[in-house]
């Protein structure tokens, strides 16, 4: 009786508390640990620990020793107390779901901390089926149903469009869903069907459906809707000119789109069965005009083109090899015929000319191959014709000069002609040159050591005639003797100016004597007359100085 009171007396001495409830998550099939007291340091003065729930007590542990289990039912074999008190159950399932309370003895209290345990289970997988065969425009049709199974709490589904969430309106888009429960394991499965009116681009339009972070494969649909419109390409290779081949192409935008067309070529009906397109060949000229394509069930549905076939037509006169006399005119004619606007280039020799050539009287020069080209955008022609101009060989000059090194003479015949002459000399020499044949013009040069006075002839010949040329050319003795007396007749002009100049030195001397004396005599007037002499005296003196001056001057001309 004695013990039973003391324990009475301490049950009334502990202070009871009960902490507000926890909710910890847990997923299906793991081992979930459940926190005592949020985790919280175990107290110093702890007596005992222990787990239980609504049906009954999971397990205990006294201070320092090991934790006992209680459990007689489904938990007997699943539950542990980790080392923080954490309740730790193992394979956990829907049936886990309830509360746990953490009962911790301390010192005088009693604290009970009660924790709510939730069981998530991700879905297993997403995916649709029951998939519409096609979508037509304005008709609503069930796309498919999404489906996803194992899941707690039930998955929510969303459908989308080219990754973009669908929301239902309930027009274009209705959206209904269920969710299955399993009895046996309590997980459920949602399904979502989709109802859906397609519109015209979703011809490419990729679906899905997903729940939390995991989405189904992307399916599309074969939109069907009529033709509305139509429209006509022309197809070609290059530009449409003359001998090509023009495909024309009717595009329909209906699907499936049409498959037989009516094509107008230039008013004549072609009907085309199993294909779009139709194909002219070897079109010409008079093939410009409208093209049309309509559809055979609605004739009214067409489209129409404007197609202008490029043409080109050129002719040059003259051509081949023309064959002109030096000095003739010759008349150049270009005619073009084109369907649109024309660049016009000549060259000669394949040089570029500025302008087009003309001939209104031939020179040598003129001579060459011509060639036009005429383009209008990617089409081209050419043209062309070789001129040669011909004529009799003519002399344009004769000269001569001495050598270099005063040995021998140099001989030099410049002619024009056509074909190519041929220089002859009467006389041979050392060593001929000759330049190159251009523009009709050829230069020979003869060098030669005359030992009398010659008269030679440069003679220059082709086929059509010739043409002669003499010209005078003196011994080399002859020009030594020439340049001597031309130095003889150079001392004696020396010779007559140095005369000259001592006349003339002569003739000042005789000059200033006589003005001399004559001032001489004045002074002996004045003297007769009384007047003073000083201003004579002074005169005199200036003379004398001038004269003086004068002759020296003469004197340096005379050693010049």
């Amino acid at each position: 009786m004695h013990f039973s009171g003391c324990l009475c007396a301490l049950l009334v001495a502990l202070v009871y508390q009960v902490s507000g409830m926890d909710t910890v998550i847990g997923l299906y099939g793991e081992t979930i640990e459940v926190p005592c007291n949020n985790g919280a340091p175990k107290p110093k003065d702890l007596f005992m620990t222990k787990w239980k729930y609504d049906d009954g007590d999971l397990l205990t542990q006294l201070k320092d020793q090991d934790a006992s289990v209680i459990a007689t039912d489904k938990y007997k074999d699943r539950v542990s107390m980790a080392e923080n008190s954490s309740l730790l159950i193992a394979a956990a399932t829907l049936k886990d779901e309830k509360t746990f309370t953490c009962m911790v003895v301390a010192g005088a209290d009693i604290s009970e901390y009660p924790v709510k345990l939730l069981i998530h289970k991700a879905p297993t997988g997403v995916e649709i089926t029951a998939l519409a065969t096609e979508l037509e425009i304005g008709k609503p049709t069930q796309l498919g149903q999404c489906s996803t199974s194992d899941a707690n709490p039930a998955a929510s589904i969303t459908w989308f469009k080219n990754k973009k969430p669908l929301v239902a309106d309930g027009k274009g888009i209705i959206i209904s869903s269920k969710v299955k429960v399993d009895e046996v394991t309590g997980l459920t499965t949602t399904s979502s069907i989709l109802q859906y009116t397609a519109e015209k681009g979703d011809t490419a339009a990729l679906f899905t459906c997903g729940a939390l972070n995991t989405l189904s494969s992307p399916v599309s649909f074969t939109v069907t809707y009529p033709t509305e419109r139509i429209s006509l390409h022309v197809i070609s290779k290059g530009p449409l000119m003359e001998g090509s081949n023009v495909t024309l192409k009717c595009k329909a935008d209906g699907n499936p789109p049409p498959t037989s067309f009516n094509f107008h070529i230039l008013g004549k009906l072609v009907k085309v069965e199993n294909s779009d397109s139709y194909t002219v060949t070897d079109v010409t000229r008079e093939s410009t005009g409208e093209y049309k394509c309509s559809i055979i069930d609605n004739a009214k549905m067409e489209d129409s083109k404007n197609i202008t076939i490029n043409y080109l037509d050129m002719s040059l006169s003259p051509s081949g090899k023309v064959m002109k006399s030096f000095g003739e005119g010759l008349a150049l004619t270009l005619q073009t015929h084109a369907s649109g606007e024309l660049k016009v280039s000549w060259t000669k020799d394949n040089g570029k000319l500025d302008s087009r050539p003309t001939f209104d009287k031939l020179t040598y020069s003129d001579s060459g191959k011509y060639e036009v080209v005429v383009t209008m955008g990617p089409l081209v022609k050419k043209a062309s014709f070789e001129l040669v101009v011909e004529g009799v060989p003519v002399i344009r000059r004769v000269a001569k000069r001495r050598g270099e090194d005063g040995q021998h003479k140099v001989l030099t015949c410049e002619a024009e002609g056509s074909p190519k002459p041929t220089v002859a000399w009467s006389v041979n020499g050392t060593s001929a040159d000759e330049s190159p044949y251009v523009n009709g013009k050829i230069t020979h040069k003869l060098t030669i050591v005359p030992t009398v006075n010659l008269t030679v002839v440069c003679t220059v010949s082709n086929e059509l005639g010739q043409d002669t040329r003499t010209i005078n050319v003196s011994t080399l003795f002859e020009e030594v003797r020439m340049d001597k007396q031309d130095s003889s007749d150079e001392g004696d002009t020396t010779k007559l100016v140095v005369g000259v100049i001592v006349g003339l030195l002569l003739a000042t001397v005789v000059v200033g004597l006589a003005y001399w004396l004559y001032m001489k005599k004045s002074k002996q007037g004045s003297w007769k007359t009384g007047e003073k002499e000083d201003g004579s005296t002074e005169e005199s003196k200036k003379l004398e100085e001038k004269i003086e001056e004068k002759l020296e001057e003469n004197s340096q001309k005379v050693e010049v």
